[in-house]
């Protein structure tokens, strides 16, 4: 059977690209959102994955399943095949995540999309993968898998309009998220960040070294902050300091931070201060963050700005619609036809 066709961009892309409006500041070199865009098909950021993050899938199948399972009962161990559906538009993404859970389960998952394919339904439902196993084993596994697909799904298309954004305005810098993760999930979202093109930002606490207002409070100063963030990070590990101000700004990169968050400040604020910091200190990363959105990202676009940061590409993302059935003679005719 031939495969579903590919779009080459997503209409959700489509619809927020138009609501970005016109072109920014162009910025010098290539942008690394522009790179994992272009290069996303080369590779397998799976090798990316801790050595423990199968273990992680299958705590979530426990969590899913803590004592008898009836409507496993009902079906029993009948060899079975299942259709997984994608039915909205937008990037595929977690697909190990999805192949470890019924690996776990014994069964197997026969790919017609790949990771970082569009899924355009504005035809129809289309048929992504095809799951094989003992029925009670599919129907263990379906809803964790799909759930853990859609969300995946969800923050890659994200990340993908964002960077598709950053293209259009031939923007050198990063579209990043943040560490604004859910709980025992971060590991799929952050992945999932780097599959649809944005960059992850610091990963957790250990990477990195952030000191946001509340450690200036407490430190008592942003150059305190610094000089004892300085004794533990070494030379190993970059610093970044929130400014709410271009002058804490100045003190932050006197201090020796590496980089400077410039933080809920509007959009042609923090460019100007963003080019004051960069003539003083050229080798400074300038990031932009606090309440920026799709709409208004653009905005923020600079040859001073290296990184837009928005929690909101793992936080609040929309999830995409997907739906695993297991498969009726007539599917497996139409499907023969296809």
């Amino acid at each position: 059977p031939s495969r579903t066709t590919r779009t080459s961009a997503m209409s959700a892309s489509k619809r927020q690209k138009t609501a970005a409006g016109g072109a920014a500041e162009e910025g010098g070199g290539a942008s690394s959102s522009t790179l994992n865009a272009a290069t996303g098909k080369e590779q397998d950021f799976t090798h990316l994955l801790p050595p423990h993050w199968r273990e992680e899938v299958h705590g979530w199948v426990r969590d899913d399943v803590p004592s008898i399972d009836i409507g496993g009962f009902v079906v029993g161990e009948k060899d079975e095949e299942a259709y997984l559906y994608g039915k909205s538009d937008g990037v595929l993404a977690g697909v190990p995540f999805f192949d470890a859970v019924f690996d776990h389960l014994g069964c197997t998952v026969e790919w017609r999309k790949q990771e970082r394919d569009v899924i355009d339904a504005s035809g129809g439902k289309v048929i992504c993968a095809i799951v094989r196993g003992p029925a009670r084993n599919i129907l263990l596994g379906e809803r964790t898998a799909l759930n853990t697909l859609a969300r995946a799904s969800g923050v890659a298309s994200a990340a993908r309009a964002a960077a598709d954004v950053g293209i259009a305005h031939g923007w050198h810098g990063h579209i990043a998220g943040t560490r604004k993760t859910t709980p025992g999930f971060r590991i799929v979202e952050k992945y999932a960040l780097l599959v649809g093109g944005a960059a992850t930002h610091r990963l957790d606490l250990s990477h990195m070294v952030m000191l946001k207002d509340n450690h200036v409070w407490s430190a008592g100063s942003i150059s305190a902050a610094v000089a004892k963030a300085k004794v533990a990070a070494g030379f190993t590990s970059k610093i970044e300091v929130e400014a709410r101000t271009l002058e804490e700004g100045f003190e932050a990169a006197g201090a020796g931070a590496d980089i400077v968050m410039l933080d809920n400040m509007a959009p042609e604020t923090l460019k100007a201060a963003a080019a004051e910091l960069k003539a003083a200190h050229p080798h400074l990363i300038v990031e932009a963050s606090g309440g920026i959105t799709f709409e208004t990202m653009h905005e923020y676009f600079s040859p001073h700005v290296d990184v837009v940061s928005r929690g909101n590409l793992t936080q609040g993302y929309d999830v995409l619609d997907f739906s695993l059935k297991i498969a009726r003679a007539s599917d497996k005719a139409a499907l023969a036809k296809a």
